[in-house]
């Protein structure tokens, strides 16, 4: 499993500015578009030819396998700023990734919301896969706050609140409606769409998640101090050839070493202007050292 993620990544990066560039941007406006239409003619009719629906997709309204990527609820000018807030995420979350691999990312995440809803979507359950759009940005928000959990966001531009925090609030959200079946629409199996729609996080990031864990609430482990040896007493040789390091790698941010921390992964990344070894906490949340 882990050559076969290892290919996949030497895979991503050498193709990496193969894909549809900045495609935020076009998923964005695209949103804005539908958003504007709807607010002044005061219908969506470009809506509703956008959405999300079984029965007409298999009659032959294919691109809705697709479209309702453009079909983000909301309204007002409240949403156009939410959207320029996933502008953003999809802009850093693409420049951490590179564009080949986030044109993956984002594609795998219609794919899988495609296939759960096609089987198992029903004339009873249909308002439940209108959020699809949702999910899919909200993939986007877990997935940013995997790599840069540091980050900090102006909550009404007033109150700080650290990516990490939003991001374990949304899993908390997420579980409660995979365990909420309350609602007529929630039953068994159509309450786990919400933890299949994030099935893109979780395959290309979900192995970072424990980044969302700050360092100061895991648990530190204790190492014995090394017993110094005896001196030796006689004649102190001139000339001391340095002792070479017992360890192979060693953690550029927080130096750690796979012989203090053998459980962990090291990696070189690929954007720094050197050979800049980190650890797996560290491989998607350094600075990139030019």
């Amino acid at each position: 499993m882990k050559n076969l993620r290892n290919r996949f990544e030497r895979f991503c990066y050498n193709n990496q500015n193969k894909g549809i560039p900045n495609l935020m941007l076009y998923v964005v406006l695209g949103n804005a578009l539908v958003l504007i239409m709807s607010m002044f003619n005061g219908g969506a009719v470009l809506y509703e030819a956008l959405y999300f629906d079984k029965a007409k997709i298999l009659q032959g309204q294919v691109w809705r396998l697709v479209t309702y990527v453009f079909t983000q609820s909301g309204n007002g000018m409240l949403e156009l700023l939410f959207l320029y807030f996933f502008y953003m995420l999809g802009r850093h979350v693409e420049l951490s990734m590179g564009t080949f691999k986030f044109n993956l990312y984002y594609f795998t995440g219609i794919v899988i919301m495609d296939i759960f809803a096609m089987i198992f979507s029903t004339e009873a359950t249909w308002m439940l896969y209108l959020g699809m759009s949702y999910y899919l940005h909200l993939s986007l928000i877990l997935t940013f706050a995997t790599t840069h959990p540091d980050a900090q966001f102006m909550i009404f531009f007033i109150i700080p609140i650290k990516a990490w925090v939003i991001a374990l609030i949304d899993l908390l959200l997420v579980a409660a409606e995979v365990f909420n079946l309350s609602y007529p629409v929630m039953f068994f199996p159509h309450n786990l769409f919400p933890l299949v729609a994030l099935g893109n996080y979780f395959l290309f990031v979900g192995r970072d998640i424990g980044n969302l864990i700050p360092q100061s609430w895991k648990s530190k482990r204790r190492y014995k101090a090394p017993q110094q040896k005896p001196k030796q007493t006689g004649t102190i040789p001139l000339h001391k050839t340095p002792k070479a390091p017992d360890f192979r790698h060693k953690c550029t941010v927080c130096g750690r070493t796979d012989v203090t921390n053998p459980e962990l992964e090291f990696r070189y990344c690929s954007r720094c202007n050197g050979y800049f070894c980190y650890c797996e906490d560290h491989i998607s949340n350094h600075t990139h050292i030019q």
